[in-house]
């Protein structure tokens, strides 16, 4: 009786110990949660204040310089040269309002008789330490924090060196699934910001719905706005875990068109009823979900604006009268790029940034000629044609997007945190899985992927390659070749590109009938300003007639999803949509049968398979 008594009060007094602390502990979240929030208003307090003061104490020259973003080059640039000079002239004398980072250019000769050259400038990646301290610099030599953008559509690895090198939408869009959105936009923007890049122009919101369009293909997430709007949401939601801010691009949509506007101006002649139905439903997704930039498109729409000839960009009626008073969006708008064909050889360089920002956005991206943007809007403003009060509310928005970024606090670049986040293991396991979760079997007529031939097989590998020139993300099957290798050592490989011969054609035909199983990688690009995106009837003749033999043959497209409905004859087809170490990988992983399979189609094949088809097959 007195053990049962004993242990009644030590019960009874543990209990009590537990009643006295929860209110105690509740305390003290309740004083850290009010220390927070009043920490939170202070500096809110803090950044209205001094967006206030800005504001007021700028000269109308300045507030107009704050409408231009320019751009850099991620490559070495010494201080005392004439190209950072130019810069400085930016910063210090137009008062531009921030960069865009660029990779690197190399200028090709104009010569005859060599396809590899032709003119213009090569497109390089840049090196990730160039691109921090030139943007350190820059900051250091502003009177007002600068905005800092990058195209990291395929992660910060697209323009830069040495980052993860993340798959472009149509592949998150493969995988259905929210949460590889959602991981993308972080890998993608906690290496952008480690550079000092602070906005990604990123997720491409178009709703890709025409197979021959030459610019958007597997930018896109897919081709049904409920799904583009569900991916694009989660991926903006990434970004903006990060600190930084995300936009939507290319309004009102660039996804039904088969121009590139790198090229040539584009029109969509849909009605409005259409483009309520399609084109804005990501649009207006990304908007409710808090999205922080709107980047326009050099696209004409007639049902929106009747004007002949002006693309969105330049069209108050779409972006005022639409983006920001009908869609209620409050955020940044930007330009696309103002060195575009479809702008810079239908518009002077002055007026087209003149009526851009007449037009209503808030940023002239990549001007021409940034000292003829300015003398252009400036012209605009005297005239009359341009109200300060709508010069005002730009820079106000401009200001207080600096403010929101901290840059009012530190604005400085740390080159230190790019070896901590750039290129990380934990960040190539997120671009490698939602790779191989995109792998699409769309074919498998002999049930023959897996591949059926067994690992000692005299296997034939042929890396088909739209033209061979070009190939700024790296030569095709790099990583292919070798990850088929390990699993099948007796592997002969071959490329045919645009300049493979009549005899060496009869060649591989020859190899191929010695041959145990046939693979096929093809390569067909998306790329802006080649205007190309088949495969030549060669090619196509070639393996036609390779799959056409009775022995175990599959193909995987990458690049092009579309490159399939060249090639209905071919008995296997698994679709990997990019063009990335990652995706040829997780392709040779795929033929192997040491994955799952289970990609879904987010397009349509026009005269093959609708959207969602896709076959399955287990892991072995």
């Amino acid at each position: 009786m007195r053990r049962m008594a004993l242990l009644l009060a030590l019960v009874l007094s543990t209990t009590l110990v537990v009643i006295a602390a929860a209110p105690a502990g509740q305390a003290q979240s309740a004083r850290q949660a009010r220390l927070e929030k009043q920490a939170a208003e202070k500096r809110q307090k803090d950044a209205d204040l001094w967006v206030t003061r800005t504001l007021a104490k700028m000269t109308l020259d300045e507030k107009i310089g704050q409408l231009l973003f320019s751009s850099i080059n991620a490559a070495y640039l010494s201080t005392d040269s004439d190209e950072f000079e130019r810069l400085r002239h930016l910063v210090r004398d137009l008062k531009v309002g921030g960069f865009h980072v660029f990779g690197s250019a190399e200028a090709l000769p104009q010569v005859m008789l060599n396809p590899v050259w032709g003119g213009g400038n090569a497109a390089r990646k840049g090196e990730p330490y160039s691109a921090a301290m030139i943007l350190d610099r820059l900051q250091s030599e502003s009177a007002v924090p600068l905005l800092t953008s990058g195209d990291f559509e395929g992660g910060a690895a697209y323009i830069l060196h040495g980052a993860t090198r993340l798959p472009r939408a149509m592949v998150i869009g493969a995988t259905g699934d929210e949460q590889m959105a959602f991981n993308a936009g972080v890998v993608g923007a906690t290496e952008a910001r480690a550079v000092g890049v602070n906005i990604d122009f990123y997720p491409v919101v178009d709703v890709n719905n025409n197979a021959r369009n030459p610019v958007i293909n597997l930018r896109s997430f897919g081709e049904d706005p409920a799904l583009v709007s569900r991916m694009a949401v989660a991926y903006i939601r990434g970004i903006q875990s990060t600190g930084a801010f995300a936009t939507a691009k290319h309004f009102p949509g660039h996804g039904d068109t088969n121009v590139d506007t790198h090229l040539g101006l584009a029109v969509i002649n849909h009605p409005r009823e259409r483009l309520d139905q399609v084109e804005l439903v990501p649009f207006k997704a990304a908007i409710a979900a808090g999205v922080d930039a709107i980047m326009s498109s050099h696209i004409v729409l007639p049902a929106l604006d009747p004007t002949p000839g002006i693309p969105a960009t330049l069209s108050r009626p779409i972006l005022t009268g639409i983006l920001r008073d009908e869609l209620k969006f409050s955020g940044l708008i930007f330009t696309d790029s103002m060195t575009m064909d479809a702008i810079s050889k239908m518009f002077s360089h002055d007026k087209a940034a003149a009526q851009a920002v007449k037009a209503g956005v808030d940023f002239v991206l990549h001007s021409p000629d940034d000292d003829a943007a300015f003398k252009g809007i400036k012209a605009a403003v005297a005239a009359g044609e341009i109200g300060e009060a709508q010069v005002n509310a730009s820079v106000e928005r401009i200001l207080r997007a600096k403010a929101r970024l901290g840059l009012h606090v530190n604005r400085r670049v740390d080159p230190a945190g790019i070896a901590a986040k750039f290129g990380t293991r934990a960040h190539a396991a997120v671009a490698q899985e939602i790779n191989d979760r995109g792998i699409t079997l769309i074919k498998d007529e002999r049930n023959q992927v897996p591949l059926a031939a067994p690992r000692d097989a005299n296997v034939l590998y042929l890396s088909v390659l739209d033209y061979a020139s070009g190939w700024r993300e790296g030569i095709p099957s790099r990583t292919m070749i070798p990850e088929l290798k390990k699993r099948w050592a007796n592997l002969t490989t071959i490329e045919v590109t645009d300049r493979t011969t009549a005899s060496e054609y009869e060649l591989i035909r020859a190899l191929a009938k010695r041959a145990d199983a046939v693979i096929a990688g093809v390569f067909v690009r998306i790329a802006s300003y080649s205007g190309r995106m088949d495969l030549s009837q060669s090619q196509i003749a070639l393996l036609d007639s390779v799959a056409a033999q009775n022995k175990p043959f599959a193909a995987v497209c990458f690049g092009n999803p579309y490159t399939a409905t060249f090639l209905p004859k071919l008995p296997a087809v698994l679709l990997g949509y990019e063009f990335s170490d990652f995706t040829e990988r997780a392709a040779a992983k795929a033929l192997a049968g040491e994955i799952p399979i289970g990609g879904k189609l987010p397009i349509s094949l026009p005269g093959m398979f609708p959207i969602g088809h896709g076959l399955t097959r287990a892991a072995k």
